[in-house]
């Protein structure tokens, strides 16, 4: 016959200071906590990564040997150009300003000459619309705007 005694002597006992020791449930408890470290880390990592990537806020820095031009035009946004839809039934100023929170750039234009503009959107906003006087860097089409004032 099966008796409990002889079962239990079957068993092994575990080696003393070894995981054996640790009941189950503390060991899932351990591996959980262990598991939530690992992923705080990599959130903070990622995190502080995204953060350090962000470009500053305010005018954009000059590079030096680079020489700042001064440029003037109409601020528009890079939708419209230098015709506004007539369709949304708004001033120039208003629909750049639409268009650019709805993702668009804001662009200097000069002539035929469209440049998109890089620089503090608050003061962009600002001449929204207006013809302004721009200094700033110019590389390829996109000017980094240092200044912004209305002409």
């Amino acid at each position: 016959m099966f008796t409990h005694e002889a079962a239990s002597s079957s068993v092994s006992a575990p080696r003393s200071g070894s995981w054996a020791d640790v009941p189950l449930e503390a060991g899932r408890k351990v591996c959980a906590i262990a598991c939530c470290l690992a992923l705080l880390i990599a959130i903070l990592g990622t995190a502080s990564c995204t953060a350090a990537a962000q470009p500053q806020s305010g005018p954009p820095q000059s590079v030096p040997g680079v020489a700042t031009e001064s440029y003037e035009g109409m601020i528009s946004d890079a939708r419209c150009g230098a015709k506004h839809s007539a369709a949304i039934d708004k001033a120039a100023t208003n629909c750049t300003i639409t268009c650019v929170r709805a993702g668009e750039q804001f662009v200097l234009i000069d002539g035929d000459k469209v440049y998109l503009l890089d620089g503090d959107l608050v003061a962009l906003k600002q001449v929204a619309g207006q013809r302004v006087r721009i200094v700033g860097t110019l590389n390829g089409t996109k000017i980094a705007v240092r200044s912004v004032a209305a002409a």
